[in-house]
């Protein structure tokens, strides 16, 4: 009788929590649904991979080796332990069941208790990790949710061994310390309680097990751990095509409104991000933005686009949120579906819902981000953060027309005369003065192999036009056929773009396209990284056919090749930066060192965050162009990570860099003992003319 009412109890109680867990879920993907679809492009094997290397391998996880190896023991030791779970289920119902593995059982049980064990042990070192350590980037979240978490793991392990060790006692067996050797030790421990006692405290930590599990299982996809059920989803789902590549506009739609002003008009991939969140904070942590004490956090970002999904969404499909019992604090989704089921539809009509941006996002956390993409770079399920950011601010500059006035100003000298500046654009020319024989235009020159491109940095920065001359110096050394397009040239339009105007972008890249056609360009080469990254990746999808390099990769080839010779020896212990748009957009970090390597004399130093973990400058994003009113100036805590390793020389590969660089240490007071130089420049002294 009592195995029936067990066995009833057993039914009734997981078969609601499963009703409830997959009313939860099928919430999460009614909320999804309500974004835009996505242009999909199928490429099974890259999804795939996709999810082999970074789902199942935890790639990013391992970038944090200590974190990385305790949540590659939780995450398969738990789908290990539910094998045991059904063994353990029904070991309730038939007294002593075991798996039918005959003489393999025993090894089946020692890899269970294992890994439970294992799992325990990643348990408290997490514990550990949060709240002994303190751990920065896990002090962002603080919440009773994340101890709900710790506390469950905790008990679904213990009471598994409890259980098992009961059970022993419970049949009269002897423990088996060699194959069951945790849950033996508990069933050496508690030998002499006899069989009866054993029994009740078999059932007990049964029960205790059993309704841990459905309990978490309710919990998980209304909390943090939403990204087990989301992150491999997310992972096959993402974006295909060069990281970091913003989303096309069409501008020939009638449509009322350009970029992303209500959550619903996100794409749904993008929304499945938010689920797939797994609050580990490293996007934060690595954010120069958030580092530097702007209001600007990208995990905090996702979470209150989350909530703020949620919430709407389930006030447009009238489905409660599920929230669980310890928030406190009544949703206005919840208020909303109590409303609408009293039959008060039109009061909860009448609750209108916060703006996602000004209510939910603040414009200055927007405006905060230099677009570096290091908080993707970081995120272990390729959350895409950058993207959402750049939609808002589409929204903002080309529907609302709301801007920094910096950002203002930027757009109107770019309209005008074609430079941020607002310069005469028929100046743009004049950096080549005096070298007119060997620095040619496309008309003056019509054979030649490469365009050499050279940004509005390069054509009206006083410090950044030294970089050019310096460079064509170096390729003319090497016999490289180029030319420039001289007043021809306009601006690339990525910072336009990454600011939020795509419509004067497309204007640019309209223009700059019909000029290479025009000219037949089959090859251009840049010193801009953010010129460099916007031809490459997405000027093709207007129609750009051409072959892009960046200066440091053509320097290291005519190095490679013999046709630049390093000869006179530069005795300077030089610290090098990697820039995000060469690095974390385009992986490229062994060229520029291969150049320093190269040159006799040069000790080449790193900083404490190098190559994909390099910290931004601080201009991308329009920010090269915008004032910082709060917190530390990023190119100041850039700078001062590069001094800590007593440099003579910082080298850059970029002219915003250098730029920022170069105003780091002139407000650290060291530009005379620390000079700042762009590769092609250091590499120049080497070089005998």
């Amino acid at each position: 009788m009592l195995v029936y009412l067990n066995f009833a109890a057993v039914l009734a109680v997981t078969g609601y929590s499963l009703y409830l867990f997959f009313q939860i879920v099928y919430s999460r993907y009614l909320f999804v649904k309500l974004g835009k679809k996505p242009e999909f492009e199928l490429n099974l094997k890259e999804r795939l991979n996709s999810v082999l290397i970074n789902g199942f391998g935890q790639r990013k996880l391992f970038k944090d080796k200590k974190s990385g190896l305790m949540h590659f023991i939780l995450f398969y030791g738990f789908f290990i332990i539910q094998i045991g779970l059904i063994e353990i289920i029904i070991k309730g119902f038939i007294i002593g069941f075991e798996f039918p593995l005959g003489a393999m059982h025993k090894y089946f049980s020692l890899m269970q208790e294992w890994t439970t064990f294992l799992m325990l042990c990643a348990v408290v070192y997490a514990f550990y990790r949060r709240y002994v350590e303190k751990l920065r980037r896990l002090q962002l979240r603080r919440d009773v949710k994340v101890a709900v978490v710790y506390i469950a793991l905790t008990t679904l392990t213990i009471s598994i061994l409890l259980t098992l060790g009961f059970e022993t006692v419970m049949l009269g067996h002897k423990p088996d310390f060699i194959h069951a050797p945790f849950s033996g030790v508990v069933a050496a421990v508690f030998s002499g309680i006899g069989t009866t006692a054993g029994t009740v405290l078999f059932f007990v930590f049964w029960w205790v097990h059993l309704l841990t599990v459905l309990s978490f299982m309710v919990f998980v996809p209304q909390s943090k751990q939403a990204h087990e059920l989301f992150a491999l989803f997310n992972l096959f789902f993402k974006k295909l095509g060069p990281v970091g590549k913003l989303k096309k506009i069409d501008f020939e739609e009638e449509v009322e409104e350009f970029g992303v002003g209500a959550i619903e008009n996100f794409t749904q991939q993008q929304l499945i991000d938010l689920y797939a969140c797994a609050e580990c904070g490293r996007c934060t942590n690595m954010c120069p933005a958030s580092g530097t004490g702007k209001t600007l956090s990208p995990m905090e970002l996702i979470l209150k686009m989350r909530n703020h999904l949620t919430e709407k969404g389930a006030s447009i499909t009238s489905r409660t949120p599920w929230l669980p019992a310890f928030a406190f604090k009544e949703s206005r989704a919840n208020q909303l579906a109590m409303l609408a089921g009293d039959g008060n539809s039109e009061v909860a009509a009448a609750i209108e819902m916060p703006n996602l941006i000004g209510d939910i996002i603040t414009e200055e956390e927007l405006w905060a981000c230099t677009t570096c993409r290091n908080c993707e770079d970081q995120c272990p399920v390729v959350n895409e953060h950058v993207d959402k950011i750049i939609d808002m601010r589409r929204f903002l500059v080309m529907t609302q027309g709301e801007m920094p006035t910096e950002a203002s100003r930027y757009f109107h000298n770019i309209e005008r005369q074609g430079n941020p500046w607002g310069s005469n654009r028929n100046e743009r020319i004049k950096w080549r003065e005096g070298m007119e024989d060997i620095i040619k235009t496309v008309n003056e020159t019509p054979e030649f192999d490469v365009l050499f491109w050279v940004g509005s940095m390069g054509s009206y920065d006083i410090r950044s036009q030294k970089i050019a001359r310096t460079f064509a110096r170096l390729m003319h050394k090497a016999d490289v056929k180029f030319a420039i397009l001289g007043n021809e040239e306009m601006n690339s339009g990525d910072t336009s773009r990454r600011m939020g105007n795509e419509y004067l972008f497309q204007e640019l890249c309209t223009q700059n396209i019909e000029t290479f056609q025009k000219y037949g360009v089959r090859k251009i080469v840049t010193t801009d990284p953010h010129a460099f990254n916007t031809f490459k990746n997405e000027y093709p999808e207007f129609g750009l056919e051409a072959e892009v390099v960046h200066h440091t990769q053509l320097l290291a080839d005519l190095l490679k090749d013999g046709k630049l010779k390093p000869a006179k020896r530069v005795e300077e212990k030089i610290v090098y930066h990697d820039s995000c748009y060469i690095g974390r957009y385009n992986d490229i970090y062994g060229s520029p060192r291969d150049i320093l390597r190269a040159i006799p004399g040069i000790e080449l130093l790193e900083m404490e965050r190098n190559r994909e973990n390099a910290l931004c400058c601080g201009a991308g994003g329009g920010r090269m162009w915008m004032e910082e009113r709060e917190g530390t100036r990023v190119n100041i805590a850039r700078t001062e990570m590069a001094l800590q390793v007593n440099p003579t020389v910082i080298g850059s590969n970029c002219p915003y860099c250098l730029t920022m660089l170069s105003d780091g240490t002139k407000a650290k007071e060291v530009e005379e003992q620390v000079q700042t130089l762009d590769i092609a420049e250091i590499l120049e002294k080497s070089v005998e003319f």
